[in-house]
C-alpha cells in the first residue's frame, strides 16, 4: 500500500535539519538529547487558558510555560475522542489506520493493531528511559509499551491518581531524579478537566472531579457562574454557566498539579535540559465541542518550551495537528528512525516560528463509544473546512456523560429550539456534506456546500478529502464511496 503522500517523514535530511535549526546558539552545557515530558490534559478547550485570552479562568502555571515557550495556536485534533485521539498522539497513524475506532473501555473492546510502532517504543530504542502516569485509555500495551507504569491509568474513576495532579507529579520525582544517566520520556496524562461519575447530575452541574474534601497539595479555585460567558456554541443557561464554573475549577486544579511538576523538574536540575509539551486530547465536553470535527472538538491548546529556543514568550500559526506530536518528539530526540512511518511530520522548526508549509490539517472521527457509530472526515485549510458525514442518514450519537449534562438537559427539558447559534436539529441532523467559510463564519453555521458560488473551492477539497482517505488506506474508502 502506498501512503507517501501522507507517510511524509520516514527518515529524512528534513527532520535532521529541522533539529540543528533548533539548536543553534544553544548553551554549551544543554545536552544534545533532552529529556522530554508530554503533557495531555482530558477535555480542556483552546479557550480555557489565561494566557489565551480567558479573562476569568486562573492557570498561571500553564501561563508561565507559555511564556517561557511557544504556543501553537492553530493546532488540532484529528478526532475529539480520547483513546483514538490518544492513539494519534502516540502513533502519529490516523486512528482509522492505527485501528482504535473508538474507546478502549472493556465494553467498548477497541484496540491498536498489534502491528502498529508506538512512540515510547521508539524512543526505548534511542535509550530513553519510558514513563507513564495517569490516564491511559489505550491497548494493548504490548504496543504502547512504557519501561515503567507509575500508576494504573484506569479511566473515568474518580479515585484514580490522574484526578489529584499534585500527588501525580509527586509520583513522578524519582522517575525524574533517577541517577540513571539515559535521558527521560514521561508521559503525563491527567484526568482533569473530564466531567465526574455519576453523568446524570441534573439539575446540578456535573463537578468535573470536583469534591468537598478537596485533594492534597490543591488549593481549590472556584469560580462564580454569573462571571462566566459561555462560548458562541454553547447555550447561556444557568446549568451551562454552573458546569462551566464546575469546569474551569477542575482545570485550575490540573493547573496546580502542573505546577507542581515543573518544580520537581527544577529540583532535580534537569529542567533547562527538558522539553515540555502541553496538549490536550480533544475540545471540552459539552455539546458541540467534544466527539464532532467543528473547531471546539477538534481545535486544541498547544504549547512547547525547549531549553534552547532562541524566542520566548511567542506565537507560531503553523497548522499543526496531533498526528506530528510524534515525528516532532523523535526529531527532538536526535532524528527519526529508519522504519518509522508517520501521517503526521515534525514541527520543530516552528518552535522558533521560522517553518512554512503548515497549512491544512485533516480529521476523521468513526465511534466514540460503540453505539456512536458516526464516521466524519474532514479537511480543514486557513479558510475553509469541508466535512464528510458518511453517515448522514443517521442521527447524531450523544456520547452519555455529554447527553446527560445539565447543559444538555436544560435545552431538551425546556424544549429550546436553539444550542448557542446553532439549532437542535442542526446538531442532530446533519448533510452528507458541509462546507464553511471559516474567515466569515468562524462558527461553522452557514453551510455552503451546495452554494454555486463556492464550487470551486469545493471541487478542490473533496480532492484533497479523497486523497487523504486513499493515502492513509481509510476502510471506510472501499464500501461507502470516496
Amino acid at each position: 500500500m502506498d501512503r507517501r503522500g501522507f507517510l511524509r517523514y520516514g527518515k529524512s535530511g528534513m527532520a535532521t535539519m529541522a533539529l540543528s535549526g533548533l539548536c543553534q546558539g544553544v548553551d554549551a552545557s544543554v545536552k544534545t538529547t533532552p529529556n522530554i515530558v508530554l503533557i495531555v490534559s482530558d477535555d480542556h478547550g483552546v479557550d480555557d487558558l489565561g494566557s489565551w485570552g480567558n479573562p476569568v479562568i486562573k492557570t498561571p502555571h500553564l501561563d508561565s510555560l507559555a511564556h517561557d515557550g511557544t504556543s501553537f495556536t492553530q493546532a488540532y485534533c484529528t478526532t475529539a475522542s480520547c483513546s483514538p485521539s490518544r492513539s494519534t498522539i502516540l502513533t502519529g497513524l490516523h486512528n482509522h489506520a492505527n485501528g482504535m475506532y473508538g474507546l478502549q473501555h472493556s465494553y467498548h473492546h477497541f484496540q491498536s493493531f498489534d502491528t502498529i510502532s508506538s512512540l515510547p517504543v521508539f524512543l526505548s530504542k534511542k535509550r530513553y528511559r519510558t514513563a507513564r502516569v495517569g490516564k491511559f485509555h489505550l491497548a494493548p500495551e504490548s504496543v504502547y509499551k512504557f519501561e515503567i507504569i507509575l500508576s494504573e491509568g484506569s479511566a473515568n474513576n474518580m479515585q484514580a491518581l490522574g484526578r489529584s495532579p499534585v500527588e501525580m507529579a509527586d509520583t513522578c520525582r524519582d522517575f525524574i531524579s533517577s541517577k540513571d544517566n539515559r535521558p527521560f520520556f514521561l508521559y503525563f496524562a491527567t484526568d482533569d478537566p473530564h466531567r465526574g461519575i455519576p453523568f446524570d447530575t441534573w439539575p446540578g452541574p456535573n463537578p468535573f472531579g470536583n469534591r468537598p474534601e478537596g485533594y492534597p497539595g490543591v488549593t481549590p479555585v472556584s469560580y462564580d457562574p454569573d462571571s462566566i460567558t459561555p462560548q458562541s456554541y454553547l447555550p447561556d443557561t444557568p446549568e451551562c454557566r454552573a458546569e462551566l464554573a464546575q469546569y474551569y475549577q477542575s482545570v485550575s486544579r490540573m493547573d496546580q498539579g502542573l505546577g507542581r511538576l515543573f518544580s520537581i523538574l527544577k529540583e532535580a536540575g534537569v529542567y533547562n535540559n527538558t522539553v515540555i509539551i502541553y496538549i490536550s486530547d480533544n475540545g471540552i465536553a459539552f455539546p458541540g465541542a467534544k466527539t464532532t470535527v467543528y473547531d471546539p472538538g477538534i481545535h486544541l491548546p498547544c504549547i512547547v518550551r525547549t531549553p534552547w529556543q532562541t524566542s520566548r514568550g511567542i506565537t507560531s500559526d503553523a497548522m499543526i495537528s496531533w498526528v506530528d506530536i510524534a515525528p516532532t518528539i523523535l526529531d527532538i530526540a536526535g532524528g527519526l528512525p529508519e522504519e518509522a512511518q508517520f501521517h503526521g511530520r515534525s514541527f520543530a522548526g516552528a518552535i522558533n516560528g521560522n517553518q512554512s508549509g503548515f497549512d491544512e490539517v485533516y480529521a476523521s472521527h468513526t465511534f466514540h463509544e460503540i453505539t456512536m457509530y458516526y464516521p466524519m472526515r474532514a479537511v480543514r485549510t486557513r479558510r475553509f473546512k469541508l466535512i464528510r458525514n458518511l453517515a448522514h442518514e443517521l442521527e447524531f450519537p450523544f456520547a452519555a456523560d455529554l447527553k446527560k449534562s445539565s447543559t444538555w438537559q436544560s435545552v431538551i427539558r425546556r424544549h429550546m429550539s436553539e444550542y448557542g447559534k446553532r439549532t437542535v436539529e442542526a446538531l442532530l441532523r446533519r448533510p452528507e456534506w458541509e462546507l464553511y467559510d471559516l474567515e466569515n463564519d468562524p462558527d461553522e453555521i452557514k453551510n455552503l456546500a451546495n452554494d454555486v458560488r463556492y464550487k470551486n473551492e469545493i471541487a478542490a477539497l473533496k480532492v484533497k478529502l479523497d486523497e487523504f482517505r486513499k493515502n492513509t488506506d481509510d476502510p471506510w474508502a472501499g464500501y461507502i464511496g470516496l
